[in-house]
């Protein structure tokens, strides 16, 4: 599409907004698509605004953005490693539920997962410049801002105070307060990376409104009663930060900090830690991973089935239900696609993770004694998607949220970033190289 007004691509990382709206509006019909896909999944104006409750919104913009990919003169495939393996893992999970324990509770939730895989591989193939990167990351964190935002004002405006069910999300992914803190935790690092990056270079209002997103994402964490989100914060903190905690000024304000976060934290939260392992919610979870390792042992290759753990838990291990009978899904995620795929899925499932770190690890390695500040933020970017994953890990150790965003967004970020940084640079200085060695023919 032709571009109405040229852009300066300094321009657009500097934070102009007219310049990112006319590069935005240059792009393709399907990178609007996909774009609006993740505004409508995370912010749901729909669910906001009834009247507009009209459609099934986030289907809606995927098949537009599918539809809009295929007749894009300039598609290009995106080749990668983690491809293979998402392929493999679906393939698993059919093979699961055709083998389950009960094959009719996992049929009608296939869909679970493979619109993820559908997802994925449009952000990949779509998402394929820096430019589109850029745009398509500010999507998800202004997305996620927005949530942070209102709910850590709420939070506020209730004194900080304790409630049994935290704080809630908007209809969806994040409406229980434990998925919400858990996206929090996926969107701190990012929102902490484009703040401390920006902040010498815009308007004190600016830099201002860019160190709210992770203030508001680390408010929001503590106010959601999450014991899981916010574990899985500190262990980031501490990945982020454990190598200047020698520096004194920085172990001070380490303190501080941690002091204040502590203060904020409900005496009934703090009761809550305190009680972990004795209280009821805990000891269920215990007797629910204790036979879901049990589950995994009788039936090593592919598990139970695809979201058998249910039927299969209630037939043979119903006498250990502390809840009058009713079982829950296994409340871990390794425990979760263990049973769900076995030993087969759980292995292709930690081999995406693996891909995961490797990939942003070759980008920032690509982009190590870069001075174009473009090239300094993507590789400091390729870190928080790494410190996100670990966030998504640590949280997830007490929640069932292998299906949920949360990982296969972040796979599809760290692949988009890469493919559209590094591999982009290898693959045409390969291209160079070959051109410059190859005889002229006349």
């Amino acid at each position: 599409m032709a571009r109405s007004k040229s852009v300066e691509i300094e321009d657009i990382y500097a934070l102009k907004f007219g310049a990112i709206w006319r590069q935005f509006q240059s792009e393709h019909f399907s990178f609007w698509m996909i774009c609006c896909y993740l505004f409508v999944e995370y912010v749901r104006p729909q669910s906001i605004i009834p009247a507009i409750n009209i459609l099934p919104w986030a289907q809606f913009f995927i098949l537009l953005s599918f539809g809009g990919w295929l007749i894009d003169p300039q598609r290009k495939g995106a080749g990668d490693p983690a491809n293979k393996w998402i392929i493999l893992f679906f393939c698993t999970i059919l093979l699961s539920s055709y083998m389950a324990y009960r094959p009719d509770f996992s049929y009608p939730e296939l869909n679970k997962f493979y619109t993820w895989l559908i997802i994925y591989f449009l952000i990949i193939n779509i998402v394929n410049t820096r430019p589109r990167f850029f745009i398509f990351l500010g999507v998800f964190v202004i997305a996620s801002f927005k949530i942070s935002l209102s709910l850590a004002m709420k939070w506020a405006m209730r004194g900080f105070s304790f409630t049994s069910w935290g704080l809630m999300g908007p209809p969806g992914f994040f409406q229980n307060s434990g998925e919400l803190a858990i996206q929090m935790a996926v969107f701190f690092p990012i929102a902490f990376t484009l703040a401390s990056f920006f902040k010498p270079v815009v308007s004190k209002k600016m830099a201002l409104l860019l160190a709210l997103m992770p203030i508001t994402a680390v408010l929001t964490i503590l106010g959601s009663s999450s014991r899981g989100g916010q574990v899985a914060l500190a262990i980031q903190l501490v990945a982020m930060f454990w190598r200047n905690l020698i520096k004194p000024k920085v172990l001070i304000g380490a303190i501080i900090s941690g002091v204040i976060l502590f203060s904020l934290v409900p005496e009934e939260q703090k009761a809550r830690f305190a009680s972990a392992g004795n209280d009821g919610t805990s000891q269920q979870r215990l007797l629910y991973w204790k036979h879901g390792v049990e589950m995994i042992k009788a039936h090593p290759l592919l598990g139970v089935g695809y979201f058998n753990f249910v039927p299969y838990y209630h037939d043979y291990y119903g006498y250990d239900s502390l809840r009058g009978g009713v079982v829950e899904l296994p409340h871990n995620i390794f425990i979760q696609v263990g049973t769900d795929a076995g030993l087969l899925g759980l292995f292709i499932f930690v081999a995406m993770m693996y891909r995961t770190v490797r990939a942003n690890t070759q980008t920032a390695r690509g982009l190590a004694g870069a001075v174009d500040q473009k090239d300094v933020l993507f590789r400091r970017l390729a870190f928080s998607l790494n410190i996100a994953l670990l966030g998504f890990v640590a949280a997830g150790q007490f929640v069932t949220v292998a299906y949920y965003p949360f990982m296969w967004i972040n796979l599809a970020l760290t692949v988009a970033l890469h493919r559209s940084t590094v591999a982009t640079d290898l693959i045409k200085d390969k291209n160079k190289r070959h051109s410059l060695s190859s005889p002229k023919i006349t």
